[in-house]
């Protein structure tokens, strides 16, 4: 029974100083963290902020997420002045057929065609071109060639939707390297340090800003492609149906 009472003052004061190195280790990792933050380049993620983390981030994984907006934005802009292009006043131009059919034939009405950019002009001159064969047979032209049209206008759209995919999964890439890398450094370090990981985690943690960044900004053009694509077909359905409706106008 007196070992026991001579144990228990013992064990109280072991605890007592363990509880105290605790504390004492949570204030320096405190501290550490604090020291950190206080150093962080000043302008957060403004444009120069943006800078300076982007180089801090490393030249490895942030200059392959880099090319991932500088490619995608290429095939944005090149889609963007296509489908601008590709635009066409359809009421204006079904009037326009429709006066040169009563007045000049087809022949009349294909020169119009002929004189007209975008996909509707060109699939008016094609049923237009068939026309001597039959309805049918102009409408099935119209059908035929608006497929190929469709796949004009959502050429290299795949591209798009492609890096907006990579950018993401290259920042998270980038992510668990920089965890691996901090792990490695508490393994050698023999125990937690914020100071000596803290810049492991920095780099894994922007890694991923950025590629969120970049996914972000071509989902947004991404989107708007998409949108202009849709109402493009949507004209060139409606001036489809306009067409065989005046073909059939006219043979009669």
């Amino acid at each position: 029974m007196k070992k026991l009472f001579s144990i228990v003052p013992a064990v109280g004061m072991l605890l007592a100083g363990a509880q105290v190195n605790a504390s004492n280790n949570a204030y320096a990792v405190a501290a550490n963290i604090q020291t950190i933050i206080q150093d962080a380049p000043e302008g957060g993620f403004g444009h120069e902020g943006l800078k300076t983390r982007f180089i801090e981030g490393g030249a490895g994984f942030m200059g392959v997420v880099l090319l991932c907006l500088i490619i995608g934005l290429a095939f944005v802009i090149e889609r963007i002045i296509y489908l601008n292009m590709a635009t066409t006043n359809t009421k204006k131009l079904t009037s326009a057929v429709e006066d040169a059919l009563q007045s000049g034939g087809v022949e009349a009405a294909k020169e119009v065609c002929r004189n007209t950019k975008g996909p509707v002009a060109s699939i008016f001159y094609q049923g237009l071109d068939r026309a001597h064969e039959g309805v049918e047979s102009a409408e099935k032209a119209v059908v035929a060639y608006g497929g190929v049209q469709m796949g004009q206008l959502e050429k290299n759209v795949s591209w798009v939707s492609l890096f907006i995919a990579i950018a993401p999964m290259l920042g998270f890439m980038g992510t668990v390297i920089g965890m691996i890398s901090a792990f490695d450094q508490i393994a050698v370090a023999g125990g937690v340090d914020a100071s000596l990981i803290a810049g492991d985690i920095k780099i894994a943690l922007l890694t991923t800003v950025f590629g969120l960044i970049v996914a972000i900004i071509l989902q947004v053009f991404y989107n708007y492609i998409v949108s202009k694509i849709d109402a493009i077909v949507n004209d060139m359905e409606d001036a489809s149906i306009s067409l065989i409706d005046l073909l059939v106008a006219n043979k009669k």
